[in-house]
């Protein structure tokens, strides 16, 4: 197998076609041996291997595979590092770019947002999608015919300084880093399930992986990992899901049977709204709220109540020698209580929201086949609230399509191509590639809804499948059951589940083997790892090409150059580990927050850049700054983490009702303003690059 991989993917073959007729026998080979290792475990798993084991072995067989791809592809060749050379066909590097791009959040978090959300987690899907038709349409082709290494690359030649240069470079980083530390909470994520280590711990366990690959060969090592990855992502996505459509229908189409089990759901949705078990859980979970409501009036009473209560209970069990344990739960809730009046009023304001929100049916879901939140034909609060979803609906679809279509780490990608006509090739490859996955993902969260609707549910708390208190020890937060009515049965408002461990948990709710629980676990971080793998390096390459080899020294030898960058891309490397060892907020807000940088930042600059001759360099340089601006303002002031972050106290405004996790709404289009406006207002570019424009449009065109 090695050898394969080193004589396919090491060498430097002149004969395309040979080149490609290799990378076919390697990869078929790869996919028949990653087939046989999952068989291989799934015996050993029925012969006895524990569970603990085989979450090792898929951590250490897979990371290894990685490195080892990422050994062979060593180098330091300039061309092979940043763009691979240039001569990675089409469907490679389709592939390759589907794995960029199949990140944790599109792997991890989207089906489980569908499965929180029903219909508005349908706007991932439609804007990321939409995205790939924005790249095919506007950029990939032309940018390749610009034929830089890097976006600040193309800012740079075609805006005439450093100045629209280094703002590109600031704007790459800071989209690319946002992004790279939702990838790497998702390792750590995946990592401490495989292994049993603690979360933090799993991150640098992962990190470790990620480095590997993309620290000794760029760009070229991180393409055939990614393709190796993709092979694994895509059969981990696909085999659960499948297996729960037979298992419900007996039709091994999960998107076909979509429609039918939809309608199952909405059946199932009915009856738990009207069941008084389930009536019971949310009058419980609003006393709760009414609880923290009545001591938040006096806080400093309602605390020397619950400490004192808390003293006495632990003084009344021991003087009656109860059970360790249970003096040992008393202590633990004494320790608890807050220590003063301001830790008290962030807690109990804390609990009062977590409550209220759980006090609503469904455990506060909306009907999964229900459009937008509201009713238009309601009162007038109603229709304010329909109008308000179905605007951040559409807002959040413009934001993640013009985003995609301007991220750095997706149009490098484009680069390395040998032609024009393969890098238009690729995009369609690349969303075949992406259409696999999702296609299926909104299939995957109505098929796990519906198993949890109508298997889960009515379950005696004692005999609650094992997946349930396994997730809860990986993390509360995401997976925590309470039996608040005590009846000692199971109802659906009892699960606080976040969406990012639906996918990780399918197979365990499916009742398949363990080792196709590893096998999922393993397709996730190929996800996380291919995303921060590509990430990282935009990042470094930004520092080492952008800023160091044409800023700073425009003759430093090309080893200097590529060991500045691998240097660089280990510092960025263990500061997002740090941030991400924080959990700074769900991956899903972290990966739409960069969507929308790129898309203030970059989609502006790059469309007018192409397509109008007359963009110059004040225009670009203050359009970027302007776009990203708006867009980061917008955030600090109305997102609950960045506002605790810059120590926003001001009351909440947003404007028109948008979600901070669509403000790029606001920077884009302010972003293209300015670039016309300045740019007709200051001197036309030089003659010499508004025919080099005029020339990548039209290649027939002939220059003077």
């Amino acid at each position: 197998m090695a050898g394969a991989f080193e004589s396919g993917i090491s060498s430097k073959p002149t004969d395309n076609r040979a080149f490609k007729a290799q990378l076919n026998k390697v990869y078929t080979w790869y996919t028949g041996g990653f087939i046989a290792f999952i068989v291989v475990l799934g015996v050993l798993e029925q012969m006895g291997l524990p569970r603990q084991w085989i979450g090792f072995i898929f951590l250490i067989a897979t990371v290894a595979l990685y490195a080892g791809i990422g050994i062979m592809s060593r180098t330091t060749d300039a061309a092979e590092y940043y763009v691979a050379g240039r001569r990675v066909p089409a469907v490679y590097n389709g592939m390759a770019t589907g794995a960029d791009w199949m990140s944790a959040a599109s792997f991890i978090g989207m089906a489980g947002t569908l499965y929180l959300t029903g219909y508005g987690g349908l706007a991932f899907i439609m804007g990321w999608t939409g995205g790939y038709c924005l790249v095919a349409l506007f950029l990939a082709p032309y940018l390749r015919k610009f034929g830089q290494f890097t976006i600040p690359d193309f800012l740079g030649a075609r805006f005439e300084g450093n100045l629209p240069r280094f703002i590109g470079i600031v704007a790459a980083i800071l989209c690319s880093f946002t992004y790279v530390v939702a990838q790497i909470y998702g390792v750590g994520l995946i990592t401490a399930r495989l292994s049993g280590l603690a979360f933090e711990v799993g991150i640098f366990v992962g990190l470790g992986g990620i480095l590997v690959c993309s620290f000794l060969g760029g760009m070229r090592a991180v393409t055939w990992t990614q393709v190796a990855q993709y092979i694994i992502l895509i059969i981990a996505y696909l085999v659960p899901v499948v297996w729960l459509s037979v298992k419900q229908t007996s039709v091994p189409i999960p998107q076909a049977v979509y429609g039918f089990q939809l309608q199952k759901v909405t059946e199932a949705e009915k009856k738990l709204i009207d069941d008084p078990k389930e009536k019971e859980v949310i009058a419980a979970f609003k006393a709760q709220a009414d609880g923290f409501a009545a001591k938040l009036k006096d806080i400093p009473t309602a605390l020397e109540a619950d400490r004192a209560a808390a003293q006495k209970k632990v003084e009344d069990l021991k003087a009656a020698n109860a059970p360790a344990a249970d003096v040992q739960a008393a202590e633990k809730a004494l320790a608890a209580v807050p220590a003063d009046p301001a830790a008290a009023k962030k807690a109990w304001e804390a609990g009062q929201k977590a409550a209220a929100d759980r006090a609503k049916p469904l455990a506060g879901m909306p009907r999964h086949a229900q459009q937008y939140a509201g009713d238009p034909n309601g009162d007038e609060k109603a229709k304010k609230t329909y109008d308000e979803s179905r605007r951040n609906f559409l807002a959040l679809v413009f934001c993640l399509m013009v985003g995609t279509a301007a991220l750095p780490h997706i149009l490098m990608r484009y680069y390395t191509t040998p032609s024009v006509k393969e890098a238009r090739e690729s995009v369609t490859w690349s969303l075949f590639f992406i259409f696999l996955l999702y296609f299926t993902a909104p299939a995957l969260a109505v098929l796990v809804k519906y198993e949890v609707f109508t298997v889960l549910v009515g379950t005696p708390f004692d005999k609650l499948p094992e997946w349930i208190a396994a997730w809860n020890r990986v993390d509360p937060a995401l997976l925590s059951v309470v039996d608040i009515n005590k009846d000692g049965i199971f109802q659906l408002g009892e699960m606080k589940i976040g969406g990012d461990i639906i996918v990780l948990a399918t197979p365990a709710i499916g009742g398949l083997p363990y080792v196709i629980s590893g096998m999922v676990a393993a397709g996730g971080l190929a996800a996380a790892l291919s995303t921060a793998d590509g990430l990282l390096l935009t990042i470094a390459n930004a520092l080492s090409h952008d800023l160091y080899y044409k800023m700073i020294d425009p003759n430093a030898p090309t080893s200097r150059r590529v060991a500045i960058s691998k240097a660089l891309l280990l510092v960025v490397a263990l500061a997002a580990a740090g941030v991400a060892a924080q959990k700074p907020a769900d991956i899903l807000f972290l990966v739409s927050a960069a969507f929308s940088f790129a898309a203030a930042s970059f989609f502006p600059a790059l469309v007018l850049g192409i397509f109008w001759k007359r963009a110059n360099k004040w225009g670009a340089s203050l359009g970027m700054i302007a776009g990203l601006g708006t867009t980061f303002y917008y955030m600090a002031t109305t997102q609950p983490w960045m506002r605790s972050i810059f120590g926003v106290t001001s009351p909440v405004e947003l404007w028109w009702g948008i979600q901070p996790i669509s403000a790029g709404l606001f920077g884009v289009p302010v972003g293209f303003a300015v670039i016309i406006i300045v740019s007709l207002l200051t001197g036309a570019p030089r003659k010499d690059t508004q025919e080099l424009v005029e020339h990548v449009r039209y290649p027939n065109l002939k220059l003077s």
